[in-house]
C-alpha cells in the first residue's frame, strides 16, 4: 500500500516489513529519540514487529524524510508510536499522510481504537485528525532504573 502527494515533490508513503535501519537511525536522530549507545541494526526488529510501519519517501532525494509506526495485537487497541518529519520537509502534509496510512492499516484490520501519546505542541496536529485527550486517563512509563 502506498499514497503519493503532489507538491513541490512527490512523497510517497509505504507501509514495508523492511527498511534501510541506518535511515531510520536518522530519522529517530531528528525526532530526538536516539541513544548513540543503540545499534541501528536492532531496528530490524522493531519495523518486522510493527503492527504497521510506514515510511515517507522522498524518490528525488533516494531517502526517507518520515517515519511512524503501529504497535497492536490487531484485535483490541493500538498505540501509534513514532511519528516523525523531517524539518525540511515538514508543513507538506507528510505527517497527515503518514498518520492516514497507519489509521487505514488499523481501521482495514477492524482496529478501530488507537491511542498515541502526544509531545508537548503537537496536540493541535492530532486533533484536527480525530484525536482528542483521554480524559480521566494519565501516560506513563516505567523506569526499571529506578527501582
Amino acid at each position: 500500500m502506498w499514497y503519493t502527494m503532489t507538491e513541490r515533490a512527490a512523497i510517497e508513503v509505504r507501509l514495508v516489513d523492511v527498511w534501510d535501519v541506518d535511515m531510520i537511525a536518522d530519522l529517530y536522530r531528528a525526532g530526538g529519540w536516539w541513544n548513540e549507545e543503540w545499534n541501528p541494526a536492532g531496528l530490524r526488529a522493531l519495523i518486522a514487529g510493527s503492527f504497521a510501519f510506514a515510511v515517507a519517501v522522498d524518490p528525488a532525494a533516494e531517502r526517507a524524510v518520515g517515519m511512524g509506526r503501529v504497535i497492536s495485537d490487531g484485535v483490541s487497541d493500538a498505540y501509534i508510536q513514532d511519528l516523525i518529519v523531517l524539518p525540511g520537509y515538514r508543513g507538506r502534509g507528510i505527517g497527515t499522510m503518514i498518520l492516514s496510512a497507519l489509521l487505514g492499516h488499523c481501521r482495514s484490520a477492524g482496529v478501530t481504537w488507537v491511542a498515541l501519546v502526544a509531545e508537548p505542541g503537537t496536540e493541535p496536529f492530532y486533533t484536527a485528525l480525530g484525536f482528542r485527550r483521554l480524559e480521566g486517563h494519565t501516560p506513563m512509563r516505567w523506569y526499571p532504573e529506578e527501582r
